[in-house]
C-alpha cells in the first residue's frame, strides 16, 4: 500500500488568507483603488459589530462561521465614493454622510460580492460547498458595540486590519468552527471566473433593485440578534 509521507492541510489561517484575498481583490476591482491588509493577524475571543458601520454574514455548509467587517466612517465613505464614481455617478450626486441609506446599501452589496467570491474559491480549491445569508448592515454610534454569537461548537476567531488607498482603516473579524481540509488525491483547482465580468454583472443586477429602507434593515438586524 502506498502512503504519502506528507499531507497538504488547509486550516483556519488558510481560510482566513483566502477570505482576505477575496476582500482585497473585490474591493480593489470595485473601487479602482489599492486595498491591502496587515501581515499580522490577531487571535480574539469574540466577534463584535463596532462603529461606525458594522456588517456581518453567516455561512454554513461544509463548515460554519461568521464574517464581520467593521468600517470606520472614513473608510466607508472612501469605498462608497470610489465605487459610485466608477459606476459613472457624478460627484455631486453622492451621499455626504456615512449614515445615509445609500452608503449602507453599497457597503452591503460589496460585502455580498466578497463573500460570494470567497464561497466560489471554497468550491474550486477545496471541492466543497458553503452558503451564506444576505449581509446585515448597521450604523453604530461610538457608544454601541454588539456581540454576535455564531453558535459554533469549537470556535476560532481572528481579526485582520485592512487599509484603503488613502490609509483609512477597517477590520475583518472571522469566527469559524475549527476545521482542517486534508488533500487525499491530487487535483487541479477549477479556473476562477473573470472578476471584472462578475463585477459588471453584479453592478447591473444591483442597479435594477430599488434600495431598501434603512429603518427596515436595522429592525431586521436587531431582530436577528434577538434584541
Amino acid at each position: 500500500m502506498d502512503t504519502q509521507t506528507t499531507s497538504v492541510v488547509f486550516g483556519t489561517e488558510d481560510l482566513l488568507r483566502s477570505l482576505c484575498n477575496s476582500i482585497t481583490n473585490v474591493l480593489t476591482a470595485a473601487t479602482h483603488s489599492q486595498i491591502r491588509y496587515s501581515g499580522m493577524v490577531q487571535r480574539i475571543t469574540k466577534t463584535c459589530l463596532k462603529p461606525d458601520i458594522g456588517c456581518f454574514v453567516l455561512f454554513d455548509g461544509a463548515f460554519s462561521g461568521l464574517v464581520i467587517i467593521n468600517f470606520s466612517a472614513q473608510a466607508a465613505m472612501e469605498l462608497y465614493s470610489n465605487y459610485m464614481l466608477n459606476m459613472g455617478i457624478p460627484k455631486e450626486g453622492l451621499a455626504s454622510s456615512h449614515t445615509s441609506d445609500e452608503v449602507s446599501n453599497v457597503m452591503g452589496e460589496l460585502m455580498n460580492q466578497v463573500v460570494g467570491d470567497f464561497s466560489g474559491k471554497v468550491g474550486r480549491e477545496l471541492q466543497t460547498h458553503i452558503s451564506q445569508n444576505q449581509p446585515k448592515m448597521l450604523v453604530l454610534n461610538k457608544q454601541v458595540i454588539l456581540s454576535v454569537d455564531a453558535h459554533l461548537d469549537n470556535p476560532e476567531a481572528r481579526r485582520v486590519t485592512f487599509y484603503t488607498g488613502n490609509n483609512s482603516i477597517f477590520y475583518l473579524e472571522l469566527a469559524i468552527d475549527r476545521t482542517e481540509f486534508i488533500k487525499l488525491i491530487d487535483f487541479e483547482p477549477v479556473d476562477a471566473p473573470d472578476p471584472d465580468k462578475l463585477f459588471a454583472q453584479t453592478s447591473e443586477q444591483s442597479a435594477a433593485v430599488p434600495p431598501k429602507s434603512q429603518s427596515n434593515d436595522t429592525d431586521d438586524l436587531l431582530k436577528s440578534l434577538d434584541m
